[in-house]
């Protein structure tokens, strides 16, 4: 997404809604009612709803063609000089229905603190000649784009039969449908490629809890069957966990921000997915951009808007958090960084094994490995895991050592350790570009190579050289 070049055009379909703030402060409580008085400072419009949605897809650098209602009212004008600042958002499919009003949420802030919000709205279905108004210009905008969202409030305008058009058009344009739901369950979603619910939203539609990540993902799994299709959970403080039909989870924990204002992260959050993929990023790596972006969201007060020069900087410096290269790092923080990388173009090499008295033969596999991509990450066993596959005597260094010297490589980028018997769980999370292991291998033997194949990378079978390995270093100082 973050590459240089132009992401597809994005079609955001769904309610339209002005977010105004009524900001000052306050400083003593009324005489006539035990309220406070807001001595009035100023007041801020902004996009919101499905607008807002828009607003940071444009500001990320994609063309957006906008669906939804507005009112015939200066609540309508409103949200059209608000959105012109963003240039990019056609606005040519937006209906206006006199008989309804703009919907606009009204908070009164003193300060950072939000004391009371006014909504003006109207929420029930709109009459039958706007419903066809509406399907048609949705269509119009699937047909010039190359990503659906639906940013759905259950305020009106995604009825089933708008949302039955959505899924037809844009099936038939072979083009993904993201949805951002409020349905108490998500049937209606049929024929989306992916459903982005909150945690509450997943817990209503399925009645499973989600505390764990796999609680949570157990409970995507429930809510896939509903619709057909994969499941982002945006989980707050844990981050998010993705499920596919396919049957592969990943768990991308949250960034460590100072919340100000969650107003609005998961509207951020949406439109930095969309892009990344209109951008031609796989979902897994747009999932860590999407959570770097709702990062940058929360630390903004009230609904806000993430500019491609904030999240490319944010990706970065998240990228750069590596001590040095070869740097030992969690997988969880391999994740993040891997999800960097990949964002700015990266193409993300994979290899591992237990490494144990590192040889010539070792050297030729990893340099082999690290000419076939960017970056190179090495994943190595822990100790426990040596002595279940290798017997009690070994390793003869421990994980630590043998993560230093191999940090120490000049072709190595990043070091991970995995506790289990094999590496899968470490690619899923990671999902290379690349997944590198020696010719000795049948490619049906290799541990998670239908994973990385199922995503779009390949499997590189390198050479060996003939004569090293540990075992026969250790037999000949034994002897």
């Amino acid at each position: 997404m973050l590459a240089e070049t132009q992401p597809g055009t994005i079609a955001v379909i769904g309610d339209l809604m002005v977010d105004r703030y009524i900001v000052g402060s306050v400083s003593r409580i009324s005489p006539e009612a035990p309220v406070p008085v807001l001595v009035h400072g100023a007041d801020r419009i902004v996009p919101g709803g499905a607008a807002n949605v828009a607003a940071n897809a444009a500001a990320l650098g994609a063309p957006v063609v906008l669906v939804g209602l507005v009112g015939a009212d200066a609540a309508a004008e409103e949200l059209s000089g608000a959105l012109a600042l963003y240039p990019g958002i056609a606005l040519d499919t937006v209906v206006t229905d006199p008989a309804r009003p703009t919907i606009t949420k009204t908070r009164v802030m003193s300060g950072r603190q939000q004391i009371v919000r006014i909504d003006a709205e109207q929420t029930r279905p709109p009459g039958a000649d706007i419903e066809v108004a509406l399907i048609a210009a949705a269509e119009a905008a699937i047909a010039r784009s190359a990503v659906v969202v639906l940013s759905d409030y259950a305020k009106g305008v995604l009825s089933d039969a708008v949302i039955a058009a959505v899924m037809a058009a844009a099936k038939a344009k072979g083009v993904p449908v993201i949805v951002d739901p409020k349905r108490r369950t998500f049937e209606a979603y049929a024929g989306a490629s992916l459903v982005t619910p909150n945690r509450r939203e997943l817990a209503e539609a399925t009645g499973l809890p989600d505390e764990t990540d796999a609680d949570a993902a157990k409970a995507a799994e429930a809510a896939g069957r509903q619709f057909g299709g994969d499941v982002l959970v945006t989980r707050a403080e844990k981050g998010m966990t993705l499920w596919r039909q396919n049957g592969h989870v990943l768990h991308v924990p949250a960034e460590a921000r100072e919340v100000f204002d969650v107003s609005g992260a998961g509207d951020t959050a949406l439109a930095a997915l969309a892009v990344s993929l209109a951008g031609g990023q796989s979902l897994e790596a747009s999932v860590g951009i999407a959570n770097a972006a709702a990062a940058l969201a929360v630390a903004k007060l009230g609904t806000a808007v993430v500019t491609r020069a904030e999240l490319r900087a944010a990706l970065e410096r998240s990228a750069a958090r590596v001590e040095h290269p070869g740097a030992l790092v969690s997988r969880a923080d391999a994740a993040r960084i891997v999800a960097a990388w990949r964002a700015n173009g990266t193409r993300v090499v994979f290899t591992n094994g237990c490494f144990d008295l590192l040889h010539p033969g070792h050297v030729s596999l990893l340099e082999q490995a690290a000419r076939h991509g960017d970056r190179l990450v090495v994943a190595l066993n822990t100790d426990a895991s040596v002595q279940r596959l290798k017997g009690p005597t070994r390793p003869l260094q421990d994980e630590i050592a043998r993560a230093r010297v191999m940090g120490a490589l000049r072709c190595v980028d990043l070091v991970v350790l995995f506790d289990e018997d094999t590496p899968l769980e470490t690619i899923t999370a990671l999902l290379p570009d690349v997944l590198v292991k020696g010719a000795d291998y049948a490619p049906h033997e290799v541990v998670g190579a239908d994973v990385v194949t199922a995503h779009g990378g390949e499997l590189v079978l390198v050479s060996l050289v003939a004569g090293q390995s540990t075992s026969s270093l250790v037999a000949k100082a034994r002897s």
